[in-house]
């Protein structure tokens, strides 16, 4: 039997997960500890002999817990500084999530394999046959662990998620014989590689590297550029222009030039006219550019009519 494993699902850039930031490791670690502690008392899964406990059941049960609860803090702990560190690289998917339990997971599993000497009495426990085991029950115990945790969250965000969190009005567009030029110059990193932008052209801006891609419609005529800058040094020449807005951390995003919006909670996608293309709005952002858009409407519809 053929089985199917949807590529562009897994590759798919997502937000990074709230659960493995700074503010949010610790009680996510705590409810680690707390569901495995309480599932090796109860349940007693792994069957060992008493008489091979050095210390008592409750304390091995302990080691268990405290064990992979340690070991995905300190992990993910550095994960978080290498985020930071390289701001403008931040990707996340599902494949990297895997990836990363999957590393997890065969570090406690040789982590539990070392300390066995501590809590068995057993002259086999340095052999190929319990490192084995070891790893195995990680996995086995790890992957359902994760599933039903992974459950758990989805029915909280499914259950205070509503279907579009405002009703969107496209702005009206900006007026190409304003009095005050909308030609700006743009300063990069190499002298020579600087440009002049039309901001009444700008759709969006992509990050990518230390280049970003700038899409234009000038006469209804798309136009894609590569430009050597990073979009955090691009998005800070605009900031006085409050028709830009950073909506994702690969996007910024025109917004008197997006004509539909989709999505809910969790995060919006942007439509525009001339380009098939749509642009993400991280769900960390959905209510700056809330505010943004109502702000700008209310701009517009107060503005003097001639």
């Amino acid at each position: 039997m053929k089985i199917y494993i949807n590529r562009k699902h897994l590759f798919k850039e997502i937000d990074y997960p709230d659960r493995y930031s700074g503010k949010n490791l610790f009680k996510t670690v705590s409810v680690i500890f707390g569901i495995i502690f309480g599932f090796l008392i109860l349940l007693k899964p792994f069957e060992v002999n008493a008489s091979q406990q050095r210390v008592n059941y409750i304390i091995i049960c302990c080691s268990h817990a405290l064990l992979p609860s340690m070991i995905l803090y300190f992990y993910f702990t550095t994960v978080n500084y290498l985020r930071a560190k390289d701001s403008e690289n931040k990707s996340w998917s599902l494949i990297w999530e895997y990836t990363h339990m999957g590393i997890l997971l065969l570090f406690t599993g040789i982590c539990s394999f070392l300390i066995r000497d501590l809590i068995y009495l057993n002259p086999n426990n340095w052999t190929w046959r319990y490192l084995w085991e070891e790893v195995r029950n990680c996995f086995v115990a790890g992957i359902l662990l994760y599933f039903f945790m992974r459950m758990a969250i989805f029915y909280f965000e499914s259950k205070n998620d509503s279907s579009l969190i405002f009703q969107f009005t496209p702005l009206p567009p900006q007026l190409e014989n304003n009095t005050t030029s909308t030609l700006i110059y743009i300063k990069t990193q190499v002298r020579q590689d600087d440009f002049s932008l039309d901001l009444n052209n700008l759709l969006f801006a992509k990050a990518d590297g230390n280049y970003i891609e700038i899409t234009t419609c000038n006469n209804n005529k798309l136009n894609i550029a590569l430009k050597r800058i990073s979009l955090t040094q691009f998005e800070s020449q605009l900031l006085a222009n409050r028709n830009f807005f950073r909506c994702h951390r690969t996007f910024l995003v025109n917004m008197h030039y997006i004509k539909n919006v989709t999505g809910n909670s969790q995060g919006y996608m942007l439509s525009f006219d001339h380009t098939v293309d749509q642009v993400p709005v991280s769900r960390s952002q959905l209510v700056a550019f809330n505010a943004l858009h109502q702000e700008l409407l209310l701009t517009q519809s107060t503005r003097p009519s001639y």
